[in-house]
């Protein structure tokens, strides 16, 4: 492209009477260098919505375990009746594991559905013509129910592991 460039340039310089050493009155652009800004701003912007994302992954996910905690030492006394009368520690723990993806699954349709509400009202009010990705709305969910269980796990382990005994001496 520099050689058809630097052609465009001299015919132009010609046309318009420029004399050399002179500064040029036109502007050649070069239609690739133009697309390849272009991918890398659309790289920029992609990288920080992952960023952005994942913060919010992180922050969403130290919620949801501060919550199960609470939960869990809110209902010791029940965990440790349940306990007492043979409940196993597997299904304490599925229980509050369970507990925990229902919370991420309800917050990611919530996202979910959020986001594709103002997204299409954005479109409509632009006069964008947008569509929306199911395999996109499925990976959100997808990482709601993994962020549930990545984060769940902590207090579900630790309400299964809380003795008979200790559990029901509390108030």
């Amino acid at each position: 492209m520099t050689g058809a460039r630097s052609e465009i340039e001299n015919l132009l310089r010609q046309r318009h009477r420029i004399a050399a050493g002179q500064e040029d009155d036109f502007k050649v652009q070069d239609p690739a260098a133009a697309m390849e800004a272009q991918q890398g701003a659309i790289r920029t912007v992609a990288l920080l919505l992952v960023a952005i994302a994942s913060v919010s992954l992180l922050v969403g996910g130290i919620s949801i375990m501060n919550v199960m905690i609470v939960s869990v030492t809110e209902r010791t006394r029940e965990i440790g009746i349940r306990r007492a009368l043979g409940g196993r520690m597997r299904d304490i723990r599925l229980q509050f594991l369970c507990e925990a993806l229902v919370l991420c699954l309800l917050g990611g349709a919530i996202g979910v559905l959020g986001g594709v509400t103002l997204s299409m009202t954005v479109a409509r009010m632009a006069g964008w013509i947008t569509s929306i990705d199911s395999e996109a709305i499925a990976l959100a969910l997808a990482f709601s129910i993994a962020t549930g269980l990545l984060f769940g796990f902590y207090p579900a382990h630790k309400a299964s592991k809380l003795s008979p005994i200790e559990a029901l001496k509390t108030e």
